[in-house]
């Protein structure tokens, strides 16, 4: 329970840190925007040339144009993604981001963006494959292994933003900094998943009530309740690069961001298991 409460303390550093720039929460907005019009240019030729017949199944090219767009909406989730990471290390800094600040870094860094679209675009791609085609083991299999690529590379892109280094090396070293520092302490990114979960049950209890209800009320309810859920989205999605980079401050300097961040929750979550944390080698968001 202490770090689901270190968790829920650090969440709520974060809506801080939002609430002086709530123009950032636009950021997660364009991104789904862009992702559904990356994916709308992409299927739409597939369906009407016929490429995916009734039964879905689809040949060579269709498969390539299917890779291509899962690279494209991987770097259109991580550029925006790395515009929230810019915005978050110039507040954390004393700076005052705006959104054209915050595209501006995304863009000084799209050179080395690309790469880490590819590379997790491909890693997404194996685990779907194992997922689907291994049955029950390969669910587990790729859940756990997901897991583990999750919390390696969860660094690696305020790395790249931050210091402008390859996407091999910010891997290293993210590897490296969640060896050094952060032992099996996932309570972070656990936290944030059961805000989600709690943040929904408003939602399911309006459609609940609609169903109960029935008619228009039924239309109105679920209505309400994805614009609830989007809202959700979008803000933990901004509260989560906010976190993602106080953590590599903490991580990389040693030092808690001022201002914002308790230091004894933001210790907690980079705090290694006594005995050594976890060793061995994981493959490697």
């Amino acid at each position: 329970m202490g770090r689901i409460r270190n968790s829920i303390e650090l969440a709520k550093a974060s809506w801080e840190v939002l609430k002086k720039d709530k123009e950032l929460v636009v950021l997660p907005v364009i991104s789904v925007v862009a992702s559904l019009i990356v994916a709308a240019t992409f299927m739409g030729p597939l369906l009407v040339t016929g490429s995916l017949d009734t039964e879905g199944q689809m040949g060579p090219l269709s498969y390539v144009v299917l890779f291509l767009m899962y690279v494209a909406l991987a770097y259109v989730t991580i550029f925006f993604n790395a515009a929230l990471v810019s915005a978050a290390h110039e507040r954390l800094g004393s700076g005052d981001p705006t959104l054209g600040s915050a595209l501006a870094g995304a863009r000084s860094r799209a050179g080395k963006i690309l790469p880490w679209a590819i590379v997790s675009a491909t890693v997404s791609i194996i685990l779907r494959a194992i997922e689907e085609r291994a049955g029950f083991i390969g669910q587990i299999v790729a859940g756990i292994a997901g897991m583990a690529w999750s919390v390696v590379t969860f660094l690696v892109l305020p790395i790249i933003v931050i210091e402008g280094i390859g996407v091999g090396d910010a891997v290293k070293k993210s590897g490296n900094l969640f060896r050094q520092t952060w032992g099996e302490n996932v309570a972070a990114q656990v936290g944030f998943s059961l805000i989600g979960f709690f943040a929904a049950i408003p939602a399911i209890a309006v459609v609940v009530l609609g169903v109960m209800a029935g008619g228009a009320v039924l239309g109105v309810s679920i209505a309400a309740a994805v614009l609830w859920m989007i809202l959700v989205a979008v803000v933990l999605a901004a509260l989560s690069g906010i976190f993602q980079t106080a953590l590599y401050h903490y991580a990389v300097d040693g030092q808690v961001p001022a201002g914002y961040f308790p230091s004894d929750a933001l210790s907690a979550a980079f705090a290694p298991k006594r005995g050594g944390g976890i060793t061995g080698g994981f493959a490697g968001s």
